[in-house]
């Protein structure tokens, strides 16, 4: 099965030479480089959070095998969805579902659904592929897209993936998407995605859902992001650190109404 590019011409450049001059303008090749077990970075329009997820992309070193986490704004599929098998194809390479970890996650837990539809246009994955295979052209990848979930269920479910992880035996990044608050003035949300920055860097899933409920805060894949921190509190994680953060209005030049993005590296 292969999924083709949905957003390619909108979100990032339709072609494969301008693609990756887009990617590697965004890279700091002379950035120190760590292992990370999971990171967070924005899928938006990379005019507009590019330099965001390029620098977290820069700071760390790409494994073979990446899981996938993003949330689902199309409707389609299963609450939660994750495919086991099949090509994702951007314009300058493809990836491959890793089959085997895709499985060993699937065992251990049955709150994921085998679906294709719940991906077929989903951008949040998506625009992630072009700075993997960039800093790994060979690597594979398992996507996994989120619409509804418990917060007892973002944490079984990291858990799961971890234990799948440890199974593996081979080294996995975790990457989770998601862009912050949407289209509020740049002071409020500056000040509302400083209150969910604030409980990432404290390895806090439960306390991220609970503050970005309570508070109004927009961030769109805030369960693939606790899902990621509860996989990477599983594998070990001590530290979360953000990286780099930025609104739309820092590249549009109205701030009015802005969507917010962070990236975080979690290790």
């Amino acid at each position: 099965m292969i999924r083709k590019p949905c957003v390619a011409g909108s979100f990032y450049p339709l072609n494969s030479q301008p693609l990756k001059k887009s990617v590697a303008g965004f890279l700091d090749q002379g950035a120190a480089k760590e292992k990370a077990r999971a990171i967070i970075a924005p899928h938006a329009g990379y005019v507009y959070s590019g330099h965001v997820a390029g620098a977290v992309y820069s700071s760390i070193v790409m494994p073979d095998t990446v899981v996938l986490i993003g949330p689902n704004h199309t409707g389609c599929g299963p609450d939660v969805s994750i495919m086991t098998q099949g090509t994702w194809e951007v314009p300058l390479a493809s990836a491959n579902v890793n089959a085997d970890l895709a499985s060993l996650i699937t065992e251990e837990t049955d709150l994921l659904s085998e679906d294709f539809s719940a991906h077929a246009l989903e951008h949040s994955l998506e625009v992630q592929l072009p700075f993997i295979l960039t800093l790994n052209k060979s690597a594979t990848i398992v996507p996994i897209t989120v619409m509804r979930a418990r917060p007892k269920d973002c944490r079984t479910i990291g858990e799961a993936i971890a234990s799948a992880i440890k199974r593996f035996k081979s080294d996995v990044l975790i990457v989770a998407s998601s862009d912050m608050n949407h289209y509020e003035s740049d002071r409020t949300t500056r000040s509302k995605d400083a209150l969910a920055i604030e409980r990432v860097t404290s390895l806090d899933p439960e306390g991220l859902i609970k503050v970005t409920t309570m508070e109004g805060i927009s961030m769109c894949g805030v369960l693939p992001a606790a899902i990621t921190l509860s996989a990477a509190i599983a594998l070990g994680a001590t530290n979360a650190r953000l990286v780099r953060y930025a609104t739309s209005g820092d590249v549009s030049g109205d701030y009015s109404q802005v969507v917010g993005y962070a990236g975080f590296i979690i290790s």
